[in-house]
Parts: C-alpha cells; structure tokens; sequence
C-alpha cells in the first residue's frame, strides 16, 4: 500500500523552503499555463522572494519535537494502517513535492518484488492538480518497465460513507460544545478555468458537504475556497472573504472545517487558524474554532483500511 500527499519543506532553511516550492510549481497540474510564459516567472520573480515569506509561516506550525506537521501525520497514517493491516501487508508513504518521493517507493516495492499494489492519494476529492499529478509519476515509474504489478489507485474517496461518517461525527462532537451561529467548509480552492475544463473538483466538493450535513441534519452552514495563488480567477467565494463579512452579517461565532485536508498542514494550522482568524475577530467575530484534520485519528485509519480491503475485491 502506498500513501501519498503533496510535501513539505524538508526544514525551516529558506534553501529547502525553495526546493520545494521549485518542485511543487514546476509541475503543469498545479500550474498550467505554456511553459515558456510560466519558468521565466517563477525563477525570477517567486523563488527568489516568496521561500523567506513561506519559511516564517512555516516557523508559525513546524514543532520543535516532530517538525512539519504534514509529515508527522502522514507517517502516523501510515504506521497505523501497518498495524491494523498486517505482516501480509507493506505500508509505506511518499510525498509528490518532497522526500520520500513517489518514484523511490515505487522502486522499494519492486526491489522487494511487490505484485498487489494500492495506491491512496490523500485527498479525499480528486482533481487534476493532485490526483491527476499523482497519476503521471504513476505513468511515468511504470513506463516500458517490463514487469509492472496489478495497480489499484483510489482516485477519490469524498463519498466513501466511512469517510462521510468520521466527518459529521467529529464536526458534530465540536458543534455540541459550543455555541456556534454557522458551520464553514472550507475546501482548498482551484482556478476556474481548471472547472471550465472538465475537473470535477468544485462539484465533488459541494457533494462532500451535502453528504455530511445528511448525517449532521439541519445546521447553518455555508461552503467557501481557500489558498488562492496568483492572480487568476479562483473557486469563490472565498474563505478569506467569507471571514471579513460574516462578523457584519451578525455571524460572530464560527465553526470551521476542512475536508480536502486529511492532514494538517500550512493551509489548516496557518491560513485558517492564523490568518482566516484574524480576519474574522478584526471584523467583530467572537468566537472561530478549527475541527482538527483527521490526522492520526483511528476513525480515518478504518477508512484507509476499507479502502484497501475493498480495492483487491
């Protein structure tokens, strides 16, 4: 079984900062604009300058015990899935932007002469930007190899009923100790034109959200994007807009959740808990709480096991 997630910087250095952020925007999923028009940018203007800013927003969730916090809970992930799965099995995890990388845990598999391999990218509803990237380091490793194992990728898990069950019940463990006016998703947004493409992500996004509140019932909540980058047009409405309006509307106390997010990271414990925050009390919120991702909770890892358990059926 290998787990897979974006990256993460491999320290707080402003080099390894910038590695990553190389690697992670090098790639035509995340950003598809001709080649050509998008380097020339991106190594004069970005990596020059954006790595210091990103390193002191990192400073703000690295742990001085366990470092990133992508990393640590992935590698809980998948410890536990190891232990719940067996001798019978091998778990391990790679990261598309970062060590250890796709195409070396591929190779540790085939070293060890793994013939049943499933694949789980981590986000729970597919896009092309994750996905659909996962998929082409995927066609990539196995290209003209001679021998390639039987493949079982999970493309996209939003509406495993496990999954929605795990959700609604820990948003629902939070909404019952305390007195909140509305329930906001917020889900890591994609330019439009991705959308105006064919990729289904906005729309296995608001089904995620309608499936949970299925199982949470009739509580005020609304459904915003957050992360945008560059100035293109993006998924709205926006997270960060939502937050400076809904003080003035009268919604002064917030409960905020993340379902496109199975790990914390910069765009949960950073974006939403630092930034969405400050935007939210300077308008006049009271109260804004952040559901924690699933992280290393044995609710998720009963997911990743059906879905294991499931994809060799």
């Amino acid at each position: 079984v290998l787990l897979i997630n974006l990256g993460t910087p491999k320290s707080l250095n402003v080099n390894d900062v910038r590695s990553y952020l190389k690697r992670f925007l090098s790639d035509s999923r995340v950003i598809d604009m001709p080649r050509w028009q998008w380097l020339p940018i991106l190594n004069l203007m970005i990596l020059p300058n954006r790595p210091k800013h990103s390193a002191e927003m990192y400073q703000m969730i690295w742990s001085n015990e366990s470092g990133s916090p992508l990393l640590h809970y992935t590698q809980l992930q998948a410890s536990q899935l190891q232990a719940r799965l067996g001798a019978s099995y091998q778990v391990r995890y790679a990261m598309s932007y970062s060590d250890p990388d796709i195409a070396t845990q591929l190779t540790a598999f085939e070293t060890d002469k793994i013939d049943d391999l499933t694949i789980i990218p981590l986000y729970p509803q597919y896009s092309t930007t994750t996905v659909g990237s996962v998929m082409d380091d995927i066609n990539r490793f196995y290209f003209r190899r001679i021998k390639i194992p039987t493949l079982h990728l999970i493309s996209d898990f939003c509406t495993h009923p496990t999954y929605i069950k795990v959700m609604a019940e820990k948003i629902k463990r939070y909404w019952d100790t305390g007195q909140y006016d509305q329930i906001v998703f917020t889900y890591h947004g994609i330019p439009k034109r991705y959308t105006q493409k064919g990729d289904p992500y906005a729309t296995r996004c608001y089904l995620t959200t309608d499936l949970i509140m299925d199982q949470l019932g009739n509580l005020p909540h609304l459904l915003s994007f957050q992360s945008k980058f560059g100035p293109g047009e993006w998924l709205t409405p926006s997270t960060a807009d939502i937050m400076v309006k809904l003080p003035h509307q009268g919604i002064k106390n917030v409960l905020v959740v993340a379902p496109s997010f199975v790990a914390d990271c910069l765009e949960t414990s950073y974006e939403l808990g630092i930034e969405n925050y400050q935007h939210f009390i300077e308008n006049g919120g009271h109260r804004f709480v952040t559901v924690p991702s699933l992280n290393a909770d044995v609710g998720f890892t009963n997911v990743l096991l059906q879905l294991v358990k499931n994809s060799s059926i």
